[in-house]
C-alpha cells in the first residue's frame, strides 16, 4: 500500500481510538448498516464467508475499518459500506467497535470435521499463543485479533489470503509463517479455533 495511504490509515486508527465511544450509538449503527450481512447478533455467515464480529477486539475492529476505508484491505462490499456517510467517520468506527466488543461470543459457528484438531491445538500452542494469548482472545494494544469462536471456513480462507499476500497491513512475519504451513496444519488450526474450546469470558 502507498505510504501516504498507510499514514492516513494509522492516523485514522489513532483518531478513532482517542474518541469517547458510545455503545448505544454503535448498536443502532450496527443494526442499520451491518446486521444485514453479519447477522443480528454479529454471528457472521459461514456459507458466505462473512466473519463473526461479536466479542472481537475493539482496536482490531477500528483498524480493519480504517484499512477498508483506505483500500488497504480488499473487500468490495466493505468498501461500499465504509463509504456511506453513516460509517465513514472514525466516531462511527469507535462506536461500532465498542458495541461489538461488548457482545457475548457468537454461538453456533461452523466448525471443522475434527480430523486435524490435535495437530491444530499443538500448532496454536507452538506458533500462535505468544501473540494471540492462551485462549486466542487477542489484545487491543497490539491490534491483535481474537481468533476464537470464528467460522472454520472463514479462518481457512483468511489464512490462505494472508499467506498469498492479499492483506497488507499485517505483521511482517505472518505471511511467511502461514506459507510454511501444510494444508493439514492450517485446517487443524482453524478447527481448533472454531471448535469452542477457547470460549472463556473476556
Amino acid at each position: 500500500v502507498a505510504s501516504g495511504a498507510a499514514e492516513r490509515m494509522d492516523q485514522l486508527t489513532l483518531d478513532a481510538l482517542d474518541l469517547d465511544a458510545n455503545a448505544r450509538r454503535g448498536a443502532a449503527l450496527y443494526s442499520e448498516e451491518c446486521a444485514g450481512c453479519h447477522g443480528r447478533e454479529a454471528q457472521g455467515a459461514s456459507q458466505h464467508d462473512i466473519p463473526a464480529l461479536a466479542s472481537q477486539r475493539r482496536a482490531y475492529i477500528i483498524r480493519q475499518l480504517a484499512a477498508f476505508s483506505e483500500r488497504d484491505r480488499i473487500a468490495t462490499q466493505m468498501h461500499k459500506v465504509v463509504s456511506r456517510e453513516a460509517v465513514r467517520e472514525p466516531q462511527s468506527w469507535a462506536d461500532l467497535a465498542l458495541y461489538l466488543n461488548n457482545l457475548p461470543p457468537p454461538k453456533g459457528v461452523e466448525i471443522g470435521d475434527g480430523k486435524y484438531l490435535s495437530l491444530g491445538e499443538a500448532s496454536y500452542a507452538q506458533f500462535c499463543r505468544s501473540c494471540h494469548d492462551e485462549d486466542a482472545r487477542g489484545d487491543d494494544d497490539g491490534f491483535v485479533p481474537s481468533l476464537r469462536n470464528q467460522h472454520y471456513r472463514y479462518l481457512v480462507k483468511e489464512m490462505r489470503s494472508l499467506a498469498a499476500g492479499h492483506r497488507f497491513n499485517v505483521d511482517d512475519d505472518l505471511a511467511p509463517f502461514l506459507r510454511s504451513l501444510k494444508a493439514d496444519e492450517m485446517q487443524g488450526l482453524a478447527d481448533y479455533l472454531s471448535a469452542g474450546y477457547l470460549s472463556a469470558e473476556y
